[in-house]
């Protein structure tokens, strides 16, 4: 690779950086999009991997992140830690931005959890009077892609997002979005210990 088209990668990565924490956007591929159409670039040899885009982020954070911003992760830590105690019977995980720290506008917690059937979370939510809205959540898995029943939950001031799996899920994580391994979970005592000592990334 040439040190120009090193350049370019390396400004585009920040670029799409910026618009995916400072704007709201949480896809890849349309941050790519925009950023090349600002920076006026053409040619995918010049796109960043999302790995580069995740890096640049955590660099963004590092230098950026201040004490509204902690406490606006912590409060949506938070968020999720009450979803997953309401949902604990399901084996809850946190995934995603709100446990690497790379939350930005409009972030929202995504909690996995692991029933036998659908309509067991549904009353769950029901019995705790819980409102929600469904939706659903296209995932990497194995060598295809899936599509899972969510649902999207208002707690505070904060939406969390809850995907539901089957019960021997837990055992087979989706593909990250990020570098296509397994994506990280977290369970209740691991989210405890970020809040504990006031963590960023997990």
């Amino acid at each position: 690779m040439s040190a120009n088209i090193e350049r370019q990668r390396i400004l585009m990565a920040q670029e799409c950086a910026r618009i995916m924490l400072e704007e709201g956007v949480h896809d890849y591929a349309a941050a790519k999009h925009k950023a090349a159409q600002r920076l006026r670039v053409a040619g995918r040899r010049h796109l960043p991997s999302n790995r580069e885009i995740e890096m640049a982020m955590q660099d963004h954070q590092r230098l950026f992140f201040d004490d509204e911003d902690r406490a606006a992760l912590r409060d949506l830590r938070e968020c999720a830690l009450s979803a997953m105690q309401l949902l604990d019977r399901f084996e809850p995980r946190l995934v995603g931005a709100a446990l690497n720290g790379t939350v930005g506008l409009g972030s929202r917690a995504v909690v996995h959890v692991f029933a036998e059937t659908v309509e067991e979370v549904i009353f769950a939510l029901m019995e705790r009077r819980i409102s929600y809205r469904e939706t659903e959540r296209v995932l990497r898995e194995g060598r295809g892609t899936s599509v899972r029943p969510s649902f999207l939950l208002r707690l505070g001031d904060e939406e969390i997002e809850v995907v539901v799996f089957p019960s021997d899920g837990i055992r087979r994580p989706p593909s990250s979005p990020v570098d296509g391994r397994p994506m990280r979970r977290a369970d209740m005592a691991e989210l405890r210990r970020l809040l504990a000592v006031g963590a960023v990334s997990a």
